[in-house]
């Protein structure tokens, strides 16, 4: 008899009698354990005796399932194979597990708020000290060229900026018309036509090129540096070159800082141009001026000060994603969701810090290029 099977009878004394027979182990009650767990419940209110002498074979897992079904207590009087009773007695001096909750802080209002601001103090000193390292690689490099890591630098421009012009032109022409459009309509109502390359201009070379260009280079670059080092940390890649005495910072951090140093203020060029393009077509298209008229009064309307002030920003952007990014790579533990979470923490991170930093430039250069 391969099967469970379970008979019950009530005896004189109004107890129930169960009896088991055929084979308790997980091959022949895998599929039916809730089903049969059910049924012993439900039959067995009250006192019951249990004969488990004619059970054929019996593991783990049947004897688990009688467990439960006797609520953790094994009933008085019941009968068992000699070699079935130590499993028993192992499940008896198992713990019970009980879910337990733990009290709420009642300082939680000081205490939130207090933990935030500590791993915000913890993660900025710890940007700073990569910053100080790769500043004195950097240091070390130029006391001698040979050492610098071209290939690494030029991967980098590559990665960051070649690769990122597609997506950068789509976004800027899109954003370009939509702007155009959009300012257009409130110019036409007050007879200020021409005033759109004013704002096209500036809005786009000093504000929208830069940050738009950050922004998709922290979702794009940012999360794919992170991922990448969180990849060699789950190899032990990082372990080995530490083992071999080859620095993290000059190998991986300083080649990505100093490629997105050059790369982003490049894509910051691309995204102003399409951008450009997109309000010029859709100046055309609302207010009816022409492309020749637009490009000939953008120099005499929009100072060439947006223009730098706007690579400049290209510029700290890039640095900002990049040591962000290798922050939280370097952070990562060896394991998958430790990737996941070190580079969604680094994007968010990264675009707040594009954010703030667009915010400290337009309040100390407020009075530039206008």
């Amino acid at each position: 008899m391969d099967e469970p099977v379970i008979r019950i009878r009530t005896e004189p004394d109004g107890a129930t009698h169960v009896q088991l027979y055929g084979r308790w182990d997980l091959r022949s009650i895998g599929a039916r354990s809730r089903e049969l767990m059910q049924q012993l419940v439900q039959s067995t209110t009250g006192r019951s005796r249990w004969d488990l002498t004619r059970v054929d074979a019996m593991d783990a897992a049947g004897a688990a399932l009688l467990w439960r079904v006797w609520d953790r207590r094994r009933p008085a009087g019941t009968a068992l194979k000699p070699e079935d009773e130590w499993m028993f007695d192992v499940l008896a001096g198992l713990p019970a597990a009980t879910l337990q909750r733990s009290p709420r802080d009642p300082a939680w209002p000081l205490v939130t708020p207090g933990r935030t601001a500590l791993s915000l103090a913890s993660h900025g000193l710890a940007m700073l000290q990569l910053l100080g390292a790769v500043a004195i690689d950097g240091v070390t490099l130029l006391r001698n060229p040979a050492a610098i890591p071209w290939r690494e630098i030029s991967a980098t421009i590559y990665r960051t900026g070649a690769q990122a012009l597609p997506i950068a032109a789509l976004v800027g022409l899109l954003i370009g018309i939509v702007l155009s459009y959009l300012s257009g309509q409130q110019l036409r109502d007050f007879g200020a036509d021409l005033y759109v390359v004013n704002l096209m201009g500036i809005g786009i070379l000093r504000e929208l090129g830069p940050l738009l260009a950050a922004i998709l280079n922290a979702g794009r670059s940012g999360s794919s540096m992170t991922a990448q080092l969180g990849v060699m940390r789950v190899t032990e890649e990082l372990d080995a070159m530490s083992v071999m005495g080859l620095s993290h910072t000059l190998r991986l951090v300083l080649p990505r800082i100093v490629g997105q140093l050059i790369a982003l203020p490049l894509v910051v060029v691309w995204t102003d141009v399409l951008a450009l393009i997109g309000g010029m077509i859709g100046a055309s298209l609302e207010l009816g001026i022409g492309y020749a008229d637009f490009v000939r009064n953008l120099p005499q309307v929009v100072p060439i000060a947006n223009l730098w002030l706007g690579l400049g920003k290209g510029a700290v952007f890039g640095a900002l994603v990049a040591l962000v990014a290798c922050h939280f790579g370097l952070r990562i533990r060896p394991d998958t969701e430790s990737v996941a979470a070190g580079t969604t923490q680094a994007v968010v991170t990264a675009i707040t810090m594009v954010l703030l930093a667009d915010a400290m430039f337009a309040v100390l250069f407020a009075h530039v290029g206008l």
